[in-house]
């Protein structure tokens, strides 16, 4: 089969376009024919050497993926060959207690497809069965493959952790990142009121289609200084951020009393400042998030097929293509996701 692979840590120069083996499935495992995988900016930390996520090279990257079942192993049930699937990208043990508690992003094993094994920059990929779903309503596979990363890692954080109530602040960081686009969507149905930033012009009328009431430009204007102005110097309920230190300060200063801050990323570094009198006497919750549970997922793949959810595309490249379309993951002047298609 062709695939994209790396045989060394380094830049977009070191993916090679390449034969592979074809994959071999356990009996538990199916073997998906991809059509589509979607980038995440744990792609680039993977190719570069985050030493977060070893695994041998040569390495196949990607975690979104959808496509065709091409082959079932002999354990697996209510999985059927010619099925259009997309792939739940995170793989628990499935028998521990954080597992059997539908909390399996928490297992101590818990692991992301294109990180903890060959992921979905290839022609085929083998999961495990209880990693495939039906296609939700007549999404196309791209559709299918922009998704399910960034909707399970924003519903987890806006409900299973920061509880989003109606009529509340939030504050999204990156409303054209792949989180962000689908967190607006997400805090509008719930019927919260939506800040959010953008680093152009031309991303303010793509945000409010979203749904967001009110956007700053965070390359003119101070974030944190707005959002005073937006809120009447109150400050929101919760902040939504993956980006890290470039942004931290503002986001700890544009809390409201009581607030919650939902860190899920670290794009511009892993340190940052804290002012604990700052945090204590504001009565701040701070809370990191990783993923989510399949339960999660499933919720949000729900309201994706009813239409109710928007998986924004930016552009799609052919998978030969994958070094050009990491290097325009990299420019940050895309809004929503960008994804392989496989022919």
């Amino acid at each position: 089969m062709n695939a994209v692979v790396f045989h060394e840590h380094g830049g977009p120069g070191k993916l090679q376009y390449q034969e592979m083996p074809m994959p071999t499935i356990g009996v538990d495992e199916v073997l998906v024919r991809v059509k589509a995988c979607a980038l995440n900016h744990l792609d680039i930390w993977i190719r570069q050497g985050s030493p977060a996520y070893p695994m041998p090279l040569p390495h196949i990257l990607g975690s979104d993926i959808s496509g065709v079942v091409h082959q079932i192993g002999s354990h697996v049930e209510g999985v059927a060959e010619g099925e259009r699937v997309y792939v739940s990208p995170g793989v628990g043990c499935g028998r521990c207690e954080h597992c059997w508690a539908g909390r399996d992003n928490m297992c101590r094993s818990y692991g992301l497809i294109g990180a903890m094994c060959h992921g979905g920059y290839a022609e085929y990929v083998k999961v495990p069965a209880r990693n495939v779903f039906p296609v939700p309503g007549a999404l196309s596979f791209e559709q299918a493959a922009a998704f399910p990363l960034v909707s399970v890692t924003a519903w987890h954080m806006l409900f299973g952790l920061a509880a989003v109530q109606p009529g509340e602040d939030v504050l999204i960081m990156g409303a054209g990142s792949g989180v962000g686009h689908m967190a607006i969507q997400m805090a509008k149905l719930a019927g919260a009121r939506v800040l959010t930033t953008v680093g152009s012009d031309d991303k303010i009328a793509k945000a409010k289609t979203l749904g967001a009431d009110e956007v700053i430009n965070h390359i003119r204007e101070q974030v944190n200084q707005r959002v005073r102005e937006l809120t009447h110097r109150r400050g929101v309920d919760v902040v939504i951020e993956h980006i890290g230190p470039e942004v931290w300060t503002q986001c700890i200063d544009a809390l409201a009393k009581g607030g919650r801050l939902i860190t899920c990323g670290a794009t511009t570094g892993a340190e940052v400042k804290l002012d604990l009198r700052y945090v204590y006497s504001r009565q701040l919750t701070i809370r990191g998030s990783y993923m989510g549970s399949q339960s999660e997922l499933l919720k949000a793949a729900q309201l994706v097929g009813q239409g109710r959810l928007q998986p924004v595309i930016d552009r799609t490249f052919p998978l030969s293509e994958a070094k050009a379309a990491q290097e325009y993951l990299l420019n940050r002047k895309f809004f929503g996701k960008i994804v392989l298609s496989v022919s």
